[in-house]
């Protein structure tokens, strides 16, 4: 469980059930995303440029692609969390991969976290530890469809986060798997997975992000996301932005809300907002 699902699924975990849960194949959840990114779509296709989607930071769903042979990419960002009465924020949130080969690339996050629920004052601490390894396994030559596995293993630091409330009680281990595809005029980037928890109830994710390439600096893109247990969960969506500022530097912005009415387990705001490091740096026209 990466830190964004770790921050989602602290608050939802928390949520009473629902009477009538609909779960991860819920009809009337999935006509709302349909249409939602039918919507979406529309906007960005009506939009000229080259179309190219990105998963990974500012975005939660990941996609098949790696940093390439030793080579690094460093993310830092912040990451607000916003419910009615309660709220989880990264200050900052880092993601650190490593790429080995054209198909490895090694992952370690965590995040110093803002944890304020309702009328308690706010607590500090660090998050998890997240080690991960992704494999990009498949890349079709012809029918341009990429394929990867990214298990990520989350751990707690040896301090008093879990007695405050900052993080959950146990590990976790979260295998999702990458999917990007070019489907006529749209290249999209899907993710499904599983989180085997321990010390609470396993879970699901997915994710599915699209966009336009607009010139070889700014990229335009729209995401869905979803993370739950099998008793509650939480839809997002969400609209944002990479801006190449240098061959080493990118602009990352993203904001959504929750796709459900806003309450104390649905967000009124989520976002991401901070820079990607290239090293080395790759030019505007790769």
């Amino acid at each position: 469980m990466n830190a964004p699902e770790q921050a989602i699924a602290a608050v939802i975990g928390s949520a009473r059930p629902s009477k009538n849960p609909e779960g991860l194949f819920g009809r009337i959840t999935w006509r709302m995303r349909f249409s939602l990114f039918l919507l979406s779509f529309s906007l960005v296709l009506g939009l000229p440029g080259k179309l190219r989607a990105q998963g990974g930071p500012p975005y939660y769903t990941n996609d098949p692609q790696t940093p390439g042979d030793m080579s690094w990419e460093i993310n830092l960002g912040y990451m607000p969390f916003l419910y009615n009465g309660q709220s989880t924020v990264h200050t900052p949130d880092l993601d650190i991969n490593f790429g080995l080969g054209k198909s490895i690339q090694l992952t370690f996050e965590n995040a110093w976290l803002r944890v304020k629920a309702h009328q308690t004052s706010a607590e500090y601490g660090l998050g998890q530890d997240v080690l991960g390894v992704k494999w990009h396994f498949y890349q079709g030559e012809t029918s341009g469809l990429g394929i990867s596995v990214f298990p990520q293993l989350a751990i707690n630091n040896p301090d008093d986060s879990v007695r405050r409330g900052i993080t959950p009680p146990g590990a976790s281990l979260t295998v999702p798997v990458e999917f990007s595809k070019r489907l006529g005029p749209i290249h999209v980037n899907w993710e499904i997975g599983y989180d085997f928890v321990h010390l609470g109830p396993d879970g699901w994710l997915v994710g599915l992000v699209a966009g336009h390439e607009m010139t070889n600096r700014l990229e335009l893109d729209v995401e869905l996301y979803g993370i739950g247990t099998f008793r509650t969960s939480q839809d997002t969506i969400g609209a944002g932005a990479r801006y190449k500022l240098h061959p080493l530097l990118i602009l990352l912005l993203m904001a959504g809300r929750s796709v459900a009415p806003v309450s104390n387990s649905q967000p009124y705001f989520v976002g991401y907002f901070g820079l990607q490091v290239l090293l080395p740096p790759k030019p505007f026209d790769e």
